[in-house]
């Protein structure tokens, strides 16, 4: 499946458009917003939640009990650790379905499995057993889950990584290498060619400065909301001017 990309503007979002759009229960969406670190997901869920008042649902990778003895022992805590953020996300997307609400989601279960348990494998922290053992473990939760109505793709270059990363100051984040960085953007490349489980939607970061240009947030928040709802379909919720 082709992915629609937003690479240039040709026109402002219309100013009329920037109110918030609510969802009822027949018209529930579920969006998850994927990319890499520092790519801008958290700020993008957060505009897509207020811009749609929608539950917004964030990624919390401090609360993952093997992180610390991680970073000390890569290699023996790889898969505990990849285990528990799968077995995490599983259960906030089953809470996601069970919701009455549209819900918005600050990186999805596929990027476990696709990128960083792949990564981990491949730079030699996991073992070909665990690793095999992990991806069953994913196929099978991944069977019992509905797929997004829409993926938003983060596209970014190491560069503008590095310059979010920098910009928020978290010191978790101070230790990653740039070589890291770009190993994950080759997988999450690899990865968003292959994605076909639903529309799907890229966007340039290095371009489209949707944190601190309004016109580009609009634009964005238009591209996700044409997606989903097309231009004036009658399904589509009504606008709150």
């Amino acid at each position: 499946m082709s992915a629609s990309k937003v690479t240039k503007l040709p026109a402002p979002y219309p100013d009329h458009l920037t109110s918030r759009r609510v969802s009822d229960n027949n018209n529930k969406k579920f969006v998850a917003i994927a990319g890499n670190i520092g790519a801008g997901k958290s700020t993008l869920t957060g505009f897509i939640s207020d811009y749609f008042q929608w539950d917004a649902l964030y990624e919390r990778v401090d609360d993952n009990p093997y992180l610390s003895d991680f970073y000390d022992d890569m290699e023996r805590w790889s898969f505990n650790l990849q285990v528990f953020f799968l077995s995490s996300r599983f259960n906030h997307q089953r809470k996601i379905e069970l919701a009455p609400q549209s819900v918005v989601q600050d990186r999805s279960i596929y990027e476990d499995a696709e990128i960083f348990a792949r990564n981990l494998y491949e730079m030699g922290f996991m073992t070909e057993r665990d690793f095999t053992n992990y991806q069953d473990l994913f196929a099978i939760m991944t069977s019992y889950l509905r797929p997004p109505d829409l993926l938003v793709y983060l596209r970014a270059s190491v560069p503008t990584l590095v310059k979010h990363i920098e910009s928020r100051g978290r010191d978790f984040e101070s230790t990653i290498r740039i070589e890291y960085l770009k190993k994950l953007n080759v997988h999450y490349e690899n990865w968003i060619e292959r994605y076909d489980l639903g529309p799907k939607l890229v966007i340039d970061v290095d371009t489209i400065d949707f944190v601190n240009e309004d016109e580009h947030r609009r634009e964005v928040l238009g591209q996700i909301e044409g997606r989903l709802f097309g231009l004036f379909p009658e399904s589509a919720p009504k606008l709150s001017l």
